[in-house]
């Protein structure tokens, strides 16, 4: 499967819209994140009744989940103070399903993991609570590294009988060793391992709530806190944690409070490297 369709972002960076509805652009369905702009003066942003943060140029970003109902409302207060909605239709899509019968749900023995898990948990939801004022999210993404896609968002695996978790990004098959680069503009939040699944992990925070999540790499070559442009080196493509093999698993996050976290499928804003 072939990564490509660049995101058309559908306003001007500095641009606010002067009056009427919000402006709204990219992809309403399951897995999408779509990108808006305030008109003038319009303040309280929600989606479904969740406080949305905007830039102070209007600028926001709403994301819907694998299973996100077929229908969200956005609600905003115009310049007056008069409450204001619109209605987003959410397109649903299809989720594919694998059965491996040879692979343990569990890498690890259940005491093991059982005693590392909380801790790994803890580390990872410290690192997606916080956001900053990078503009990452607003540019078109790259891909992170070259390789077929082997395993698509939202679709489930059976291990050894039990299912699992949907596919929270996509895996992109590449060789060992192979290099990772920044997908977008952003923040490392996160550089450490290797975790019980997700070996040696990285998650960088692309502003707005939008993060990275880039998993099972051999080597990381970032540290908490370094500033990464697109296309930037974070390290390379291994096998830690729970992977049969040599790839990248490259998952995206919507984080509008830093508490509530929305998975996005990453291959719906990428373009061609």
């Amino acid at each position: 499967m072939a990564l490509g369709g660049a995101l058309a972002l559908a306003f001007t960076v500095a641009a606010m819209v002067p009056s009427g509805t919000v402006q709204l652009a990219g992809r309403a369905q399951q897995g999408g994140l779509m990108f808006g702009t305030l008109p003038h003066g319009a303040t309280a942003l929600t989606l479904d009744g969740l406080a949305v943060s905007a830039n102070l140029d209007g600028r926001f970003v709403i994301g819907f989940g694998r299973d996100a109902i077929a229908a969200a409302e956005l609600g905003w207060r115009d310049a007056a103070g008069n409450p204001l909605t619109k209605t987003i239709t959410v397109l649903p899509r299809d989720w594919p399903t694998q059965s491996l019968p040879t692979l343990a749900p569990k890498p690890v023995p259940d005491a093991e993991f059982d005693s590392r898990r909380p801790a790994e948990l803890a580390k990872i939801a410290a690192a997606r609570s916080g956001t900053s004022a990078v503009a990452g999210w607003a540019q078109a993404f790259i891909v992170p590294a070259v390789g077929a896609v082997t395993g698509v968002f939202g679709s489930q695996r059976i291990l050894s009988g039990e299912p699992q978790a949907p596919r929270s990004g996509i895996d992109i098959g590449a060789a060992e060793s192979a290099p990772v680069v920044a997908p977008a503009d952003g923040v490392v939040r996160l550089a450490d391992g290797p975790f019980t699944l997700e070996g040696n992990l990285v998650i960088l925070d692309h502003g707005l709530g939008v993060q990275s999540v880039l998993m099972h790499l051999s080597r990381i070559d970032v540290t908490v806190g370094q500033m990464l442009r697109r296309g930037d080196p974070v390290g390379q493509v291994g096998a830690t944690g729970r992977a049969t093999g040599p790839h990248l698993h490259w998952g995206m996050t919507w984080s509008p409070d830093g508490k509530t976290i929305v998975r996005v499928d990453p291959a719906q804003l990428v373009v061609a490297r």
